[in-house]
């Protein structure tokens, strides 16, 4: 009878464990790459009972996925993309949450003298002026959409460029690999760098400037053009996301004692 009893307690337990609320988030890979999502998901699910299954991908994959209705909610890094998103009534609103900037890294020996840049342009411009070796996400992410902003305002256009531009059409971590092995300058979020363990010869070479601010937003999937997405777990996600538990843990983590985020969440 214990035997039986035990059993069924197992069963039952097992049972409300499959009940568990479950959502379908799209990432960026600068996000997943920087190791942050290791430490809230547990959180989320410790907290809510949400279980987050995330899809890691580009920006504008995510945005794809988003507009498709394939998932319930984005979490994305490029402003134009995401007000024509909602725009079109994909989305129900943005979410600012939380923010670093990118950087730009490369050869210690620096021989483009990026380091010397008193802009980000400018170390664009110095980096065309050398054919120094670039390597490029080329994969329609933010980080992607962003560079390609930044050599536009440089008065350069990437398919002019020779054989010493590099479109990996790979995400954060790859392309990082790939500018490791080729020992050549790359333009990332700073999270991913500081996560980044094959770093070889590489050094931040140029940050600071806010055109390189970059912000995390979330944007809930809209019911009315899909009405199969989970709206309200997807509000319960938001709430999680901008409370001051979220705010700890995304404030407090941090690789060799540096932050990689910093939360900004607002009602925007």
């Amino acid at each position: 009878m214990i035997q039986l009893i035990s059993g069924l307690l197992v069963s039952v337990l097992m049972a409300t464990a499959s009940w568990a609320d479950e959502m379908k988030l799209a990432v960026t890979t600068s996000f997943h790459n920087s190791g942050l999502s290791d430490i809230l998901l547990p959180a989320i699910k410790q907290d809510i009972g949400l279980e987050v299954q995330l899809l890691v991908v580009g920006t504008g994959q995510a945005l794809r996925l988003g507009r498709a209705g394939d998932v319930d909610a984005i979490l994305v890094h490029s402003r134009k993309a995401e007000d024509k998103f909602l725009a079109d009534g994909n989305g129900t609103h943005r979410r600012p949450i939380m923010y670093n900037d990118f950087v730009v890294i490369g050869p210690k020996s620096d021989r483009a003298t990026v380091a010397q840049a008193t802009s980000a342009v400018e170390a664009f411009q110095k980096l065309a002026a050398e054919s120094a070796p670039f390597v490029s996400r080329g994969d329609d992410s933010g980080t992607h959409k962003k560079e390609l902003s930044l050599w536009s305002e440089a008065g350069l256009d990437v398919d002019e460029f020779e054989g010493w531009y590099n479109a990996v059409g790979a995400g954060m971590g790859a392309a990082l690999n790939t500018a490791s092995g080729l020992n050549a300058y790359i333009m990332a979020d700073r999270a991913s760098w500081l996560n980044f363990g094959n770093k070889g010869d590489l050094v931040l070479l140029y940050s600071g400037d806010p055109a390189l601010f970059n912000q995390y937003t979330y944007i809930p999937i809209s019911q009315t053009r899909h009405s199969h997405v989970k709206r309200d777990l997807a509000q319960k996600l938001e709430a999680w996301l901008v409370s001051d538990r979220a705010e700890t843990l995304i404030n407090d983590y941090k690789i060799n004692g540096e932050g990689l985020f910093v939360f900004n969440a607002t009602g925007e």
